[in-house]
């Protein structure tokens, strides 16, 4: 992909952006992919053509003929799947990385075009029965679903630029419902590849998706009661969006998935040796690895009976060593790098915090093998395995989350 200012797809047309706009530099090498911007954008505009001509578009289509839609988009993209992998490569993801979230979005697809099953050949569906509230039967109660008349804003996270997409999309196109999407602007070149497609297919009614590449200030100022938001990303930065004036006083659908500090928990009856205790280690390093730990379901607390604590340590020190770490498109690259260079820079920064009162008892944040890459221009990191000896009073691990490979063993 050459370097190439994106372009945002709004009110029908790819548009390019206006100004400099925001450089998105390749993971693994550093050099500039593209630019992307949604300087001067009129979101109002955007807003109100959403819900004028692709709500209407997707409103006259059945439950049915809307999930029929989805499967036909599915088996589409997956025809042409393997062209999202280089692209893919970019963001840091290896191929197995890469098939999480361009396969996985995919088939997300497929799964919500057979929910079509479970409702009726109709544009609206009758949940449940007839209530009756009078003796006469002249008041009665009944619930009838039908799509609102808005559209769904989705705010993306950078670690799934297409599943993140399409798990969000499934569900507002099989609902009637036109989205707006906003990708982060970091991996946003990944998604405006697969939108182009979309768009290209034809298979969409006009209106029913629209696009923004940049960063997209000010994109939920003008959204109403029947208006909703999905929003991936940091907690912080949700809290922000969900106390807007107008999301507040309009009442709008907000759904935030947040990052957070999952743990994985072994039983003391686990012990070295036993099939759990080896599924526990490789289920640890998979999490801490995959995406290169970039994963809002990615094991953050590794919590073990005390006696085990050594055990552990050594035994998923041991299956982390195993980790090859480097250019994704190398034979061999177990895990690729982080998202971005400013990415490392704040991973850097939490595990000083982390560090500040537990001890890294493997890995190094600075100097460590890369394979078919300069360290120096690509977002690398290796895997992190902290050790709190008391987590009850040491409390950072609790509080603040590494976004990489990184976790904390505790007793």
């Amino acid at each position: 992909m050459p370097n190439t200012n994106l372009h945002n797809y709004l009110l029908g047309q790819w548009t390019p952006h206006d100004g400099d706009g925001f450089p998105q530099y390749d993971a693994v090498t550093g050099e500039l992919i593209a630019t992307c911007g949604s300087e001067g954008l009129d979101y109002a505009a955007i807003m109100d053509y959403a819900r004028r001509v692709g709500g209407p578009n997707l409103r006259k289509m059945t439950f049915r003929e809307r999930g029929q839609m989805l499967k036909k988009l599915a088996l589409h993209l997956h025809s042409i799947r393997k062209k999202y992998y280089p692209l893919s490569y970019r963001t840091g993801a290896t191929k197995g990385d890469s098939w999480i979230d361009i396969d996985g979005g995919i088939g997300t697809l497929f799964a919500y075009a057979s929910l079509r099953r479970q409702f009726p050949d109709k544009p609206f569906h009758i949940d449940g029965e007839a209530v009756g509230l009078s003796k006469e039967g002249t008041f009665i109660g009944h619930h009838i679903m039908v799509p609102k008349h808005g559209v769904a804003v989705h705010i993306n996270a950078f670690n799934f630029p297409i599943w993140g997409m399409l798990e969000k999309l499934s569900v507002n196109l099989l609902a009637g419902v036109p989205a707006v999407v906003k990708p982060s602007e970091i991996t946003s070149f990944l998604t405006e590849a697969m939108v182009r497609d979309i768009i290209t297919s034809g298979i969409l009614p006009e209106g029913a998706v629209q696009l923004v590449c940049g960063k997209g200030h000010g994109i939920l100022d003008s959204l109403g009661e029947q208006d909703t938001v999905t929003f991936t990303g940091s907690a912080s930065t949700g809290r922000k969006l969900k106390a807007l004036p107008n999301i507040i006083e309009n009442a709008v659908t907000f759904n935030m998935e947040a990052d957070s500090l999952n743990a994985a928990i072994l039983g003391e009856e686990a012990v070295p040796g036993s099939p759990t205790f080896d599924l526990f280690i490789k289920e640890v390093r998979r999490e801490m690895t995959v995406k290169c730990g970039q994963k809002c379901t990615a094991i953050r607390r590794i919590i073990v009976p005390e006696n085990l604590v050594e055990d552990v340590q050594l035994a998923l020190s041991q299956q982390l060593q195993k980790t090859t770490i480097g250019n994704p498109t190398v034979e061999g690259v177990r895990m690729g790098a982080l998202v971005s260079k400013k990415q490392l820079e704040t991973l850097r920064q939490r595990i000083q915090e982390l560090a500040g009162e537990t001890n890294i008892v493997y890995g190094q944040t600075d100097s460590f093998e890369v394979m078919g890459a300069d360290q120096d221009k690509g977002a690398f990191c290796s895997p992190i395995l902290l050790l709190n000896d008391d987590p009850f009073n040491k409390q950072g691990a609790h509080n603040i989350e590494a976004f990489g490979p990184v976790s904390t063993l505790m007793p």
